[in-house]
């Protein structure tokens, strides 16, 4: 939909669900709000607040983005969806203060669109009509998404600001993530309680209507706690990626080896990867261990080993010693299925496998 601020807006088709139910929700609600308007009409107005309300939204999430970027975190893109709009930051912000402040901005926003929305509404439009019912509507819906998104549990961004403040207590920013997505769930559950409460305590029986919301901000609330938990877990495994540790031993092989032969050799050598090299013993490609298993046995010596290699671009070629963040950093850069390890010397250490890596989180 545009670039503002050089971000990319999308919008994804699951928000024509929404903007029909906006409609569906509030067109006789505005109906009786506005004296003489037709029921096409009280529609139109329940569609063109629901776009005004996405709009709202989008502002929001360029609070958070433009912040982000102003503290030299990527932002690929914004994505308004069913249940509002998602700010894809690439990286984490790198300290709690930082964290807490790109969360606070999209509620400070909203909040801030309710009071200027709530100060028109008071001195600037006079009657019942149709600008006096949509600016009513919207610093109404501000007012609500900004303190809704003030709860404290993940995915919201009192969530994430709760995980700044537990971050910089406890200086683990796992240990945030793990409270407020626990915080996250709660919420989930109270959403989804309280109607029938409510019920209970008025003696009213419960309106469906009343349910669909709840029950759908439950959903994504629940779902996305339940991810950052994921997240989590597989953060604390990260320090255990260590390229030394997870290498397979390569062995250095022509071009025109048969495939056979190097199989034989690596078995003798108990090496688990092949490496092409030219006459000088330069590495040139690393054969693709996909493409052997895909070699029928019968074939294989009539295969050479440079028909089933991957060129190597320096950007596959990563230093033996990475452990941790910057190893994985250097792989999400390059996505591969093998990576060769050389030395600080440039040496061949050895063949990272994608497939080793991945198996430290398996299971999580």
């Amino acid at each position: 939909m545009g670039k503002p601020f050089g971000i990319p807006v999308y919008v994804s088709w699951t928000w024509f669900i929404v903007a029909a139910f906006i409609t569906w929700l509030f067109g006789d609600t505005f109906r009786y709000m506005i004296p003489g308007v037709s029921a096409a009409g009280a529609y139109g107005v329940a569609f063109a607040f629901a776009v005004l309300l996405y709009v709202s939204v989008l502002l929001h999430e360029l609070a958070h983005s433009v912040l982000a970027k102003w503290y030299g975190l990527p932002v690929r893109r914004i994505t308004l969806y069913l249940l509002g709009g998602v700010s894809e930051i690439e990286k984490e912000p790198p300290t709690p203060g930082k964290e807490f402040m790109v969360a606070a901005a999209g509620p400070a926003l909203s909040l801030g669109l309710a009071g200027v929305g709530w100060l028109a509404d008071v001195f600037l439009v006079e009657g019942d009509g149709i600008p006096q019912v949509l600016i009513w509507q919207l610093w109404v819906a501000n007012l609500i998404v900004g303190v809704f998104n003030l709860l404290p549990g993940l995915p919201l961004d009192g969530g994430r600001m709760l995980r700044a403040g537990i971050w910089k207590i406890a200086r683990d920013p796992g240990t945030g993530t793990v409270a407020a997505a626990w915080g996250g769930r709660i919420l989930a559950a109270l959403l989804v309680a309280a109607p029938f409460a409510l019920a209970t305590a008025t003696g009213q029986e419960i309106d469906f209507r009343d349910l669909i919301w709840p029950l759908v901000l439950a959903s994504f609330i629940w779902m996305g706690a339940s991810q950052s938990l994921r997240a989590a877990r597989i953060r604390a495994r990260i320090p255990q990626v260590n390229a030394r540790t997870l290498a397979r031993r390569a062995i250095p092989v022509t071009a025109e080896t048969p495939l056979a032969e190097a199989l034989r050799r690596a078995s003798e050598e108990h090496a688990g990867a092949l490496v092409v090299v030219d006459h000088d013993g330069r590495p040139l490609a690393i054969v693709n261990e996909s493409a052997v298993q895909a070699t029928p046995e019968h074939r294989r010596p009539w295969v050479n080993v440079g028909s089933m290699a991957k060129s190597l671009e320096p950007s596959l070629v990563l230093a033996a010693d990475l452990v941790g963040e910057p190893l994985i950093e250097a792989m999400r850069e390059t996505p591969a299925g093998e990576y060769l390890l050389v030395e600080r010397g440039g040496e061949i250490y050895g063949v990272l496998s994608t497939a080793d890596v991945n198996r430290v989180f398996t299971g999580v």
